[in-house]
């Protein structure tokens, strides 16, 4: 069942349609092809979900992580299966996948590509960062990211979790989601590391500023990070107690980053003085967590909200996930007020799915991950 809520008013419609995908493995694996009937509920637009065909015949089911599209476009989209340690290149056009196999036991989790196009990637078990030939998934260059310390004679691995490029398009930061630290590789390759002022703090995602600094959620401390280029951090606490802030994206006018917050099922923005503002964003049963954040090209904010089968106090433990459009009149909106916002609910068919993270896909329309049920979807606008 797919549910549109427009303001105080509520629709529901329901379509279900079969439709058939091909997707193969590259050819430096086993080849293989998968065909299945994919269930698509639709209002104002259409959900589909593909299942990644990542052969994890050794590993439990749910580990599909990041997923990013090339700024300078194209048809692949790539996604991170970590537990897996390889990675899935999508061709959004035709449903098919190349899927790579990275070191094992390296985790790859972050992606991000510089302004060339080069596609980087975070090995987070292994504490590396690698640069990868998007034409056959070859790492070609790497770089060790391991922390030294005075007292140990052994390097410690920060878990480099999320990678992004800052303005320059050629500095590269990352989370050190184990030692509560981000740290940059320059341009010649030099690794430098700044311990975060919250012990434990988790970080998890980062997003860069025009000035050349960095934007980032702690996810443990409830606080969003600052570091400049130079490495000067400061850290913004939230109101919400324990909101546990995961995804931060750019406002389309350049004037506010927002950021989700999983367990208060906020979303949020911060101006450059550290001023916060929060919204809380409907939900459709209390047990529910809010993910990844993205916008449209109208200035729309897309997010994800699935049932937390992890919490024991809900009567409702197998309800339905959803994408979530608000719509752009959420970037003017006083804080705390929603009254302006149009909301609408977008049913995913699969349940439990333990939504990752949300982009805008090079086609314009809206894709997501599942992490649990291994799937990457989208939604067409």
């Amino acid at each position: 069942m797919a549910l549109l809520t427009s303001k105080n008013h509520f629709f529901t419609a329901i379509v279900l349609l079969g439709l058939t995908l091909l997707t193969s493995i590259d050819a430096t694996l086993a080849q293989s092809s998968i065909d299945g009937d994919i269930m698509v509920s639709k209002v104002q637009g259409k959900v589909t979900q593909y299942k990644l065909p990542w052969g994890n015949t050794d590993q439990q089911s749910g580990s599909t992580h990041e997923l990013i599209f090339n700024p300078n476009g194209g048809k692949y989209a790539w996604v991170t299966g970590q537990n897996y340690d390889k990675l899935a290149r999508v061709n959004i056009a035709t449903g098919t996948v190349n899927i790579f196999s990275m070191p094992k036991g390296s985790g790859p989790h972050g992606v991000t590509f510089n302004e060339n196009g080069d596609l980087w990637v975070s090995l987070e078990f292994a504490g590396l960062i690698v640069q990868i030939d998007t034409n056959n998934g070859r790492i070609i260059k790497q770089i060790d990211v391991h922390m030294a310390l005075k007292n140990s004679a052994i390097p410690i691995n920060p878990a480099p979790h999320a990678i992004e490029f800052a303005a320059d398009g050629k500095t590269i930061w990352f989370t050190g989601k184990r030692t509560s630290s981000v740290g940059k590789i320059d341009s010649h390759g030099a690794v430098s590391h700044y311990p975060l002022l919250s012990l434990g703090a988790v970080p998890i995602y980062l997003l860069a500023a025009a000035d050349g600094s960095m934007w980032g959620t702690l996810l443990a401390s409830n606080k969003i990070l600052h570091v400049t280029n130079q490495g000067a951090v400061t850290e913004y606490t939230i109101a919400s107690y324990n909101s546990r802030p995961i995804a931060i994206v750019q406002a389309p006018d350049q004037q506010s980053i927002w950021f989700s917050q999983e367990a208060s099922h906020k979303v949020a923005k911060i101006d450059s003085s550290g001023n916060i503002s929060e919204y809380r964003v409907p939900k459709t049963q209390d047990n529910m967590l809010l993910a990844g954040l993205a916008f449209d090209h109208d200035g729309n904010l897309w997010t994800q909200s699935y049932v937390d089968q992890n919490n024991p106090y809900h009567a409702t433990p197998t309800g339905h996930d959803y994408i979530i459009k608000l719509s752009n009149d959420i970037l003017s909106a006083p804080a705390n007020d929603m009254t302006s916002v149009i909301t609408r609910f977008y049913q995913v068919p699969s349940k439990k799915s333990v939504f990752h993270r949300i982009k805008l896909g090079t086609d314009g329309n809206i894709w997501f991950t599942q992490l649990a049920q291994d799937n990457i979807g989208k939604v067409i606008p």
